[in-house]
């Protein structure tokens, strides 16, 4: 199990816990974050034992985005990491789930501060909770930078436009129940409690067949920019071969049997 200085790697039973740890920073992005978290992306996905991820963060924080410090010239944690980033020049954007789309779903547990690159990871997130006084916004534009992890392209197709783009151009701070009206959110929670309602959910996930529940992921997906008609015909595509499986025989005499189902993702 991998992990760095920065970023922390646990198991809960068939969900991998990756945790940004940089508490004295808010976990603001660092080299060692960021290759830990690619790491773990990678470790997910090669692992079929691991059914969901949850991205949480320590200290009362998510993450307060990109390290300003480091950005303005006074060097960036963990230089030993400049060889990664070298030998894949993308890695950082796949960290940041700007290139990368892990097969198992993803779930955020926000508390505090998931502000600029903090939210704009969050947009590769599946499912998302934040405690009562987590705090979001891409405030880029107020310090004459440009949201450039994804923010343009994505927030507009998750949320509706005009919220999309008053959180973009003004920059402003959204509380947790604002940011639950807009639909960037799902679940708000007493603080303290994010992780627990996001392994919740994750538990949830875990029970369910591991194929199908990858391929309901992917299929939404890779839909989302298609015409319905097409749309429609990907779905079959994606969705019939699921019910050929050993898991989908196993769902149905589960059920007849009235007794949980033992899925092998077969």
């Amino acid at each position: 199990m991998g992990g760095t200085e920065h970023l922390t790697v646990r198991r809960e039973g068939a969900t991998l816990v990756l945790t940004l740890d940089r508490p004295e920073a808010r976990n603001a992005l660092s080299l060692p974050m960021l290759v830990g978290l690619h790491d773990g992306w990678a470790e997910a996905d090669a692992d079929d034992t691991i059914r969901s991820i949850v991205l949480t963060g320590a200290g009362g924080a998510f993450c307060a985005g990109m390290d300003l410090k480091a950005l303005a010239g006074d060097g960036m944690a963990g230089e030993g990491y400049r060889d990664r980033l070298r030998a894949d020049p993308d890695l950082h954007w796949k960290a940041m789930l700007r290139h990368h789309r892990p097969r198992k779903p993803v779930i955020a547990a926000v508390e505090g501060y998931c502000v600029a690159g903090g939210t704009e990871i969050l947009q590769g997130t599946d499912i998302r909770v934040a405690g009562e006084s987590a705090v979001f916004g891409l405030f880029e534009v107020r310090r004459g930078l440009f949201p450039i992890g994804g923010s343009t392209v994505r927030l507009p197709r998750q949320i509706p436009r005009t919220h999309a783009l008053e959180m973009l151009l003004t920059g402003r701070p959204y509380t947790a129940r604002e940011a639950a009206a807009i639909g960037l959110i799902a679940h708000v929670v007493p603080d303290g409690t994010a992780l627990d309602k996001a392994l919740d959910i994750a538990e949830r996930v875990n029970a369910c067949a591991p194929l199908a529940v990858e391929a309901v992921k992917a299929s939404v997906y890779e839909t989302a920019e298609m015409t319905e008609t097409d749309g429609l015909a990907a779905e079959l595509t994606r969705g019939w071969p699921v019910f050929d499986t050993a898991d989908a025989k196993e769902g149905a005499r589960a059920f007849a049997e009235k007794r949980p189902p033992v899925y092998k993702r077969a």
